[in-house]
């Protein structure tokens, strides 16, 4: 007994028991850590198993059965998870008739097979996954410099506010008022259709949640001035101002008339 006692009174006795205590916590959480990510590795093998069953049924008769491409739809190799999910969360795709754009519609699959499907194409080449929560964090982001960026590579389709545009042989900028920030990130990283492609090599995250605070800042703000008139700016404002004024013109003729008689 007497010799326990000396041993537990040993200077080098507490730092033992913090070591033990160490290794056997590190232990515990290394065999945790391999159970959560060997149970991620199956949850994602089976989404990706879903994902192309859901593929070959509704997506392959375009893409091509390997998604590689056919003549009436483009290869989907390397186009990344965020494609898939802006395209079929939108209801782009799968598209119900050939034209100058696939229109937004009502989606044709859940928010579970919508990431099965994105996580079938991403495991055939890398490509832009889809945004994070992090990513979509624009509270702190400068609405300003979002501007600056905003009408240096958008407003020339989407126009200044945002609110879309017709562009040549049917096609068109959409309204961004009705694009959610996940859907405006998406469009940003993959470039749908007619954009162009805005990588993070070129747009940094931080300009892209820039962009996104003004478009914010444009959807939530009012018009101290009365009618918005689509904020489509001075020309239509000119244009219901010429309309208005004949209107008045025309009504004092008529007046003016019925007043000789």
């Amino acid at each position: 007994m007497k010799t326990l006692a000396r041993h537990r009174r040993h200077p080098a006795a507490v730092f033992v028991v913090i070591m033990i205590g160490l290794l056997l916590t590190g232990a515990v959480f290394a065999l945790a850590n391999k159970a959560t990510e060997a149970q991620s590795a199956e949850q994602d093998a089976t989404a990706v198993l879903n994902g192309k069953k859901l593929f070959l049924e509704g997506c392959s008769s375009c893409h091509g059965i390997n998604a590689q491409g056919t003549q009436n739809g483009p290869t989907l190799i390397g186009v990344g998870a965020a494609a898939v999910h802006f395209q079929v969360s939108t209801g782009r795709m799968p598209l119900a008739n050939p034209g100058a754009q696939a229109p937004q519609k009502p989606r044709d699959y859940s928010d579970t097979d919508i990431a099965a499907l994105a996580a079938f194409v991403a495991s055939l080449a890398p490509g832009p996954a889809i945004p994070t929560a992090a990513d979509l964090d624009w509270a702190d982001a400068d609405s300003a410099v979002g501007g600056e960026l905003f009408r240096a590579n958008c407003s020339q389709c989407h126009q200044a506010a945002g609110r879309g545009g017709a562009l040549s042989n049917g096609k068109y900028a959409p309204n961004l008022m009705e694009a959610t920030p996940q859907e405006i990130y998406e469009a940003m990283l993959t470039g749908p259709q007619n954009m162009p492609v805005f990588a993070d090599s070129t747009l940094p995250k931080e300009d892209k949640k820039a962009i996104i605070a003004y478009i914010e800042g444009l959807r939530a703000s009012d018009d101290p001035g009365g009618w918005a008139l689509g904020r489509f700016g001075p020309v239509t404002e000119g244009l219901f101002m010429w309309i208005g004024g004949l209107l008045l013109v025309v009504a004092g003729a008529i007046w003016i008339g019925a007043k000789v008689r």
